[in-house]
């Protein structure tokens, strides 16, 4: 790591020297403003829609002579050319000085490897390391390839000799620029090492890459691969184009660069009579547990607590280790501490039982395998069925401040004023159920947590299509949801300056062919098809983290070239999805009630989570994540236990002839809590009745 952090030390010491060395202007802004205005009054008849294309020319030169555009291009030419070889000669001017003395010890110590896309800038960098020192006649034999124009004025002198001085910072300058990008790497540095260190390589690679290309449907040929793709996406372009006319919600306005959408926001939905009506049936008929009562009947019907085991993995299980599970749960759901619950008289809730349980069972892997069961009980349930098939599911963040010091939280003051907090990541399926979650410090963007926990949840739940806000949104996530099979759809909250991709530059899509103006670039896809399906693989086999590979793809806004590869082949699937949201107000209404159902459940999370004013005191990541996946936990069994009486009290509503709508069933929610009682001092005792293995009564409904 002293390798990569010596460059990073000096550049960025040589930056207040480079901007301190940078020269004013040596020409007059007028003439600049000059040659402008006549380019400005030149484009303004260009961009003319009524001046017929066979007479451009001639209406351009009634208004401005040629030979005045000629002198105005000229100009502008000079000008910045000559702007940036300046800037460039006086980069030398500071920078050298501060090189040299560093030089003697870099070309022993800064030895790198590099990707296909580094190999010039490192061919470029072992040229200089060789011939430090060495006469000016060596160093006539240096590759130039991808030596910019600003620069070459600047290595070269009227004879075209190579200047050392020039060309060292020059190549010091591409080779930090690809050390950025990690197309140079260090191997074993944690900062600027081989990205692809991590993935599936080597005979690892060729036994799983048949696999690979079976469980993902994709063919080894990238040309194969593509082929449906571009399919794909013409036909999404000539169907949303073919229902322009008859789409009242979206049109297009022009814009600086290329038109822009402008698309209408969706209406309130309604809700009917009879909605109305079956949910206050359903409400007045539910039973009104205690927070407590409700976690022990949700033990016996699914025996969740069995998960817990102890940290040794040994010996028998201790007797009523259900009883204070339950009891450690609710107070690290609530954040109220022990004292509510401890009860010296149960052995089960003595303080020196809760603490010892707390401390040896109630863990990130127990808490995990405890919540699968939750989650997989609930999805059976016919009334979950009712609201969905598990496949359908959304990923958002609740924030909670952190008052106490601690690294593990960040700074935002939109969610947190001055303080630090930490973001709670849910991954919530569309029956309402919470299968995963993540804590990140600060606020952390969701792009880069969404695809790690699709891919590490262990329950039972499949779900294949993810909804995000915008803050989910960016080619390189679509790319990687496409490879792995998954539908990524993000809630956009502005189409404006989404750029419309396209492959087939020939076609003809009507209204939107100004719009879809940018191009795909497949042979870049192409030419990384074997990296691309590599991380594939990797992913889906767990053999890297998902949100480090997004970090080390697209470090510092510096994709890497298999990050931009993967990024173009997400432009496809982007595009695809942007043409189905402007065409289908289905799809758009269907992923805001899906956002709008993790949007609730944080609210009962944040209902549960009430003591010590709803912030988190934990100081270390592992309590943060263990106190709040209790709360998931809790949450999922207040989910469950409601579906459960809602499915009773719906068949007890039809036994007495009361006409349901199915579709008014799969608009009800179990997010309900005014219910059940979550305070006071808690006792943990059901009736005989329950604790024999039956259901509670229904409340009867008041007369109104």
């Amino acid at each position: 790591m002293i390798f990569s952090n010596s460059l990073t030390g000096f550049w960025a010491s040589t930056g207040a020297a480079r901007r301190a060395s940078r020269p004013k202007a040596a020409y007059a802004p007028s003439d600049l403003d000059t040659a402008a205005q006549v380019c400005r009054e030149a484009c303004s008849i260009l961009l003319q829609e009524d001046t017929p294309d066979a007479r451009i020319r001639d209406a351009v030169w009634a208004k401005v002579p040629k030979a005045t555009l000629q002198t105005a291009v000229a100009t502008i030419t000079q000008v910045t050319q000559s702007a940036a070889a300046s800037d460039e000669q006086h980069a030398v001017a500071a920078v050298y000085p501060i090189l040299r003395p560093v030089m003697t010890w870099w070309r022993q110590h800064l030895v790198w490897e590099a990707t296909p896309a580094g190999k010039a800038a490192l061919e470029r960098w072992d040229f200089v390391r060789r011939h430090w020192g060495e006469p000016r006649s060596r160093w006539q034999t240096a590759t130039t390839t991808g030596l910019p124009v600003a620069w070459r004025a600047v290595n070269g002198d009227e004879k075209g000799r190579i200047h050392p001085a020039a060309y060292t910072v020059w190549a010091v300058y591409s080779a930090w620029e690809a050390l950025r990008r990690h197309d140079l790497y260090h191997p074993g540095s944690p900062r600027f090492g081989d990205p692809r260190a991590q993935l599936l390589q080597g005979p690892a690679w060729d036994a799983a890459k048949p696999h690979v290309l079976r469980i993902l449907s994709w063919s080894a040929e990238p040309a194969e691969a593509l082929a449906p793709l571009e399919q794909a996406l013409d036909i999404a372009y000539r169907q949303t184009a073919g229902h322009w006319d008859a789409n009242p919600a979206v049109r297009l306005e022009s814009g600086v660069l290329r038109p822009r959408v402008v698309l209408t926001p969706l209406d309130r939905f309604e809700e009917s009579a009879t909605l109305r009506a079956l949910r206050q049936q359903v409400n007045d008929r539910l039973p009104q547990p205690t927070l407590p009562e409700l976690l022990l009947e949700v033990q016996q019907w699914t025996g969740f607590a069995e998960a817990f085991t102890h940290v040794s993995e040994g010996g028998d299980r201790i007797q009523d280790l259900a009883l204070s599970v339950c009891a450690v749960l609710l107070t690290q759901a609530c954040n109220i501490g022990l004292n509510p619950v401890v009860n010296p008289n149960v052995p089960a809730l003595a303080r020196d039982r809760l603490t010892w349980v707390a401390q040896n069972y109630v863990r990130a892997d127990t808490l995990a395998a405890a919540n699968a069961t939750l989650v997989d009980y609930h999805g059976q349930l016919p009334l979950a069925q009712q609201w969905g098939s598990g496949e359908v599911a959304s990923g958002d963040g609740m924030r909670f401040v952190v008052p106490v010091r601690t690294l593990h939280a960040g700074s935002n003051p939109k969610y947190f004023g001055m303080g630090r907090g930490v973001t709670h990541f849910n991954f919530v399926s569309d029956q309402f159920s919470g299968f995963h979650a993540l804590v990140v410090p600060g606020t952390l963007r969701d792009s880069l947590v969404v695809l790690e926990g699709l891919l590490e949840q262990t329950s039972g739940l499949h779900p294949h299509e993810i909804m995000t806000d915008t803050a989910g949104y960016s080619d390189l996530i679509f790319g990687l949801f496409g490879l792995l099979g998954y539908q990524f759809s993000p809630r956009l909250a502005d189409l404006g300056d989404a750029r419309f991709w396209r492959i087939a530059t020939d076609a003809d899509y009507g209204v939107l062919n100004d719009l879809a103006r940018a191009r795909i670039r497949s042979d870049l896809i192409q030419r990384h098809w074997e990296d691309m399906l590599r991380v594939a693989g990797s992913l889906k086999w767990g053999t890297v983290n998902a949100t480090a590979l997004i970090q080390t793809l697209q470090r510092g806004g510096r994709p890497t070239v298999l990050g931009r590869a993967i990024g173009e082949l997400g432009r496809i699937y982007k595009t695809r999805y942007l043409l189905a949201y402007l065409d289908d107000e289905g799809y758009r209404r269907r992923i805001l009630t899906q956002l709008n159902r993790g949007e609730a459940r944080h609210g009962l999370a944040r209902a549960v989570f009430y003591g010590k004013r709803g912030e988190l005191h934990q100081a270390y990541r592992e309590g943060q994540e263990d106190q709040l996946s209790a709360v998931g936990l809790v949450v999922n069994a207040m989910v469950l236990w409601n579906t459960r009486y809602m499915g009773v009290t719906v068949d007890a509503l039809r036994e007495e002839s009361v006409a349901i709508d199915e579709t008014d069933l799969s608009r009800l929610s179990p997010l309900g809590h005014d219910h059940i009682t979550m305070l006071g001092q808690y006792s943990f005792h059901v009736p005989e009745s329950v604790a024999q293995g039956r259901l509670r009564p229904l409340t009867r409904p008041i007369r109104r």
